[in-house]
């Protein structure tokens, strides 16, 4: 791997991170495309995958800083509650990544496909074609619940009901948010799009469930970040001689900021994005994407 093979792929995690088109999934594309992937760009990836949780903690500093404050405040408060609904939405994902994930990763890495179908885009494409049906099948049904007429109470609301109201997400939308996050650590289902796109569909609100969203995965991904960096050091410290192809520093640092740079753009137009606007642009990307992967590799063989 080259500078100008991180600054892309850089880039590409940035702003795929936050936009509802799988990160994992165009990083997979990418390596491909410049046939820079293996084992020896785990570092890489662990870099990249670092700054866009360091710019999603940029874009909400307010807002965390908050959560932070109210969390050490005596007696029980929206912030801690919001913390608790974050600690109750990574149960799926931790379960997932402490059973899961290795074989996982094994069962879906490009060798193993390329070896069993002829095609290492394979599961990334059909991966990306879910997404796009997740993402217009959620934006279809909150037009269908918005056109519903409200229903009118005949008697005064509780104050338990109020309460509940204005909470932006609730306890059990928080953990089948969380299960969307777990099921997406296969390679091209989108974690930011399967998120959004569940919270919509059990009726969290579009001003809340984006933030959630971003805020939910910070702790999971710094936690695996930590994990494959001592799973790659060790595998280092294992090598007797450095393999020539091993990603070198200048890659690492042009990938950290490119990847930190546009996650920042992303970060927040996908916020604005997801209040103001309609996902389905971002659905037919995806299918159109994922139909590419799945064909081409056949019709250019």
């Amino acid at each position: 791997m080259d500078w100008l093979h991180g600054l892309i792929l850089g880039i590409i995690q940035g702003l795929a991170e936050f936009l509802p088109i799988s990160s994992s999934g165009h990083l997979t594309i990418g390596q491909e495309l410049f046939n820079v992937g293996g084992e020896e760009n785990l570092t890489f990836d662990i870099v990249v995958h670092f700054a866009t949780v360091l710019s999603t903690i940029i874009v909400f500093r307010k807002q965390l800083k908050g959560l932070v404050k109210g969390f050490f405040c005596r007696g029980m408060n929206k912030e801690k509650d919001y913390i608790f609904k974050i600690f109750v939405s990574m149960i799926p994902i931790l379960i997932v990544g402490l059973l899961l994930k290795d074989h996982v990763e094994k069962l879906f890495a490009t060798d193993f496909i390329k070896e069993h179908t002829g095609n290492p885009l394979l599961v990334v494409g059909i991966m990306l074609m879910i997404t796009a049906a997740l993402l217009i099948f959620s934006e279809w049904s909150t037009a269908r619940q918005n056109a519903l007429p409200t229903k009118q109470s005949g008697g005064q609301e509780s104050a338990d009901d109020l309460k509940e109201e204005k909470a932006p997400i609730k306890y059990w939308q928080a953990f089948v948010v969380g299960i969307a996050q777990a099921i997406a650590v296969f390679p091209g289902l989108s974690r930011s799009g399967s998120t959004i796109a569940t919270g919509l569909l059990v009726k969290v609100k579009k001003s809340a469930i984006a933030q959630f969203s971003f805020l939910m995965v910070i702790i999971p991904i710094l936690g695996e970040a930590f994990l494959s960096l001592l799973k790659s050091l060790a595998e280092a410290s294992n090598s007797v001689a450095i393999d020539g192809q091993r990603t070198s520093v200048l890659p690492l640092i042009v990938g950290f900021f490119a990847a930190f740079i546009s996650g920042l753009f992303a970060c927040r137009l996908m916020v604005n994005l997801v209040k103001k606007v309609k996902l389905n642009g971002f659905a037919y990307y995806c299918a159109v994407v994922g139909l590419l992967c799945i064909v081409l590799p056949y019709v250019l063989k």
